[in-house]
């Protein structure tokens, strides 16, 4: 049976050093949660002044990282009581599509959801007799009440030493779940972009459209004159006739690349009016 907890959702984002991330991390942390908090590590470049910039509250942790000492250190810390954590550990390997699953986790209605980082080398194991100090955290997923059950652990706590209050999972990461998602925003296809402003702008009737119907004209009149023009066959005639053969097929290309951008930027337009999208960002502005 699947619960859904009630308490308001906090995002924890831990990590140092992400300051090409660290926006796009806190924009999506701001769609899902109601708070946003990053835990830094000793960050030495600017990520902590643009979370601040941004408006996230920034704690700086300097002790050894793991999930008992981090969830005493958020106790201890001035971050508002009644909300549940999801706390996520940022690395270089992690990848902004993993939030939703992680997400969707949160929403199972543990106490203490804690995924560690799989070891390759260690044979099948029990996850309920693990140390929960010794595994290294992939994300935690701490309810309000699981965050001072955690923190009032010892360094030798299991999952069968909570009472049974509380809800416990320790689980290894699995692997990635293909989902549809939106890109990163340090990632954005800059031809995309382009291509989607060509639409908005009706730019393609000009950038194809005027080229295309040049070219093809002139090279139509230019291959009958070419054909009239040479007596015999060589490699200046031959040379000739093909670029003027090139130039209607380049233009002709242009043409229909022009029209079917064209087409496309009306299906846009249709789009955006049966579901109201202008009339939408203008009560936004």
């Amino acid at each position: 049976m699947v619960y859904v907890t009630e308490e308001k959702l906090r995002v924890v984002y831990v990590g140092k050093d992400i300051e090409l991330r660290i926006i796009s991390l806190l924009v999506r942390g701001q769609e899902i949660s109601q708070e946003v908090v990053f835990v830094d590590l000793g960050s030495n470049d600017s990520t902590t002044e643009l979370a601040e910039d941004f408006g996230c509250q920034v704690l700086n942790y300097g002790e050894q990282l793991n999930a008992c000492d981090l969830a005493k250190f958020m106790a201890k810390s001035s971050l508002e009581s009644g909300y549940c954590n999801l706390i996520i550990l940022i690395t270089p390997d992690w990848k902004l599509r993993e939030l939703p699953v992680i997400v969707n986790r949160s929403r199972e209605g543990w106490d203490i959801y804690f995924s560690f980082v799989k070891n390759e080398k260690a044979e099948k194991i029990n996850e309920a007799d693990l140390v929960l100090a010794a595994l290294e955290i992939n994300h935690l997923f701490l309810s309000s009440q699981g965050l001072i059950g955690l923190a009032n652990s010892t360094e030798l706590s299991t999952a069968m030493n909570f009472s049974s209050d509380y809800k416990v999972r320790v689980i290894e990461s699995s692997g990635l779940v293909n989902l549809p998602q939106r890109e990163s925003l340090a990632t954005a296809s800059r031809f995309a972009q382009l291509f989607y402003w060509m639409l908005e702008t009706k730019h393609p009737l000009f950038l194809f459209g005027i080229p295309g119907i040049v070219l093809f004209i002139l090279g139509y009149k230019l291959s009958g004159n070419v054909v009239d023009t040479f007596s015999e066959l060589n490699s200046i005639s031959i040379g000739v006739t093909l670029t003027t053969i090139a130039m209607t097929l380049i233009g002709l290309f242009a043409m229909m690349v022009a029209i079917i951008l064209y087409i496309m930027g009306k299906q846009v337009e249709q789009i955006q009016s049966q579901y109201k999208w202008n009339n939408t960002d203008d009560k936004t502005t």
